[in-house]
C-alpha cells in the first residue's frame, strides 16, 4: 500500500519541484542582479554611429578617468521613458552618461530626446542591436557602470526606479565613485 502512495505523490512533487525552479528563475535575478560576464572586463566597443547632431560615443568616452554610466535604451520603450528623469538627475550630479540608443528609428529617438531632454553626454546609434549585444544587453533599459579605465563593473537590468535602484543601483555606483 505504501508503494502506491508514493506513485500517485511522485508527479505532484515533480510538479512542485519544477514550480519552485521556475520561481526561483523570475525572482533571482531581482534578488541579486543579473551577473554579466563582463564584470571586470574592458567594455565592449561603442557604435561608431550616432543620433545626428549628438555628440558621438568613442572608446576614450569610457577611459576618461571618470566613472561613466552606459545607458542602452529606445524611444518605443516605456520603462526607458520611466526612468529618464532619473538619467537627468544623474547627469545634473555631474556623473557622465554615454547613451546607446538601441533598434529604434533615429527620428523616434531624437524626437524622444527632444521632448524629455537629453541626459546624455555622448551618443550612440545601434539600429540592429548588435552592441547591445555584445554588451549581453537582452532588453532597454539596462545600464553599466563603467570604471575610468574602460572596465565594467556593474550592470544593472530595468529601469532606474524606486527600491530597487536606491537599493542596488545606488550603492553599486556610490561604490565605484569612492574607487576612482
Amino acid at each position: 500500500m505504501p508503494r502506491i502512495r508514493i506513485v500517485v505523490l511522485l508527479p505532484l512533487i515533480i510538479a512542485a519541484g519544477l514550480i519552485g525552479l521556475f520561481l526561483s528563475s523570475v525572482t533571482g535575478d531581482k534578488a541579486t542582479g543579473l551577473q554579466s560576464t563582463l564584470i571586470g572586463q574592458p567594455a565592449p566597443p561603442l557604435p561608431v554611429e550616432t543620433l545626428p547632431g549628438l555628440s558621438p560615443a568613442t572608446a576614450e568616452s569610457l577611459r576618461s578617468g571618470e566613472v561613466t554610466l552606459v545607458n542602452f535604451w529606445a524611444s518605443w520603450c516605456p520603462p526607458c521613458r520611466a526612468e529618464h528623469d532619473t538619467l537627468k538627475e544623474l547627469a545634473a550630479r555631474g556623473i557622465p552618461i554615454v547613451g546607446v540608443n538601441i533598434r529604434d528609428d533615429s527620428d523616434k529617438a531624437l524626437a524622444y530626446l527632444q521632448e524629455l531632454g537629453n541626459p546624455f553626454g555622448a551618443s550612440a546609434f545601434d539600429p540592429a542591436g548588435r552592441a547591445a549585444l555584445a554588451w549581453g544587453v537582452t532588453a532597454p533599459p539596462e545600464t553599466f557602470i563603467v570604471d575610468g579605465k574602460g572596465r565594467v563593473l556593474y550592470r544593472f537590468a530595468g529601469p532606474l526606479l524606486e527600491s530597487d535602484y536606491e537599493q542596488r543601483f545606488l550603492p553599486e555606483l556610490d561604490r565605484a565613485l569612492q574607487g576612482e
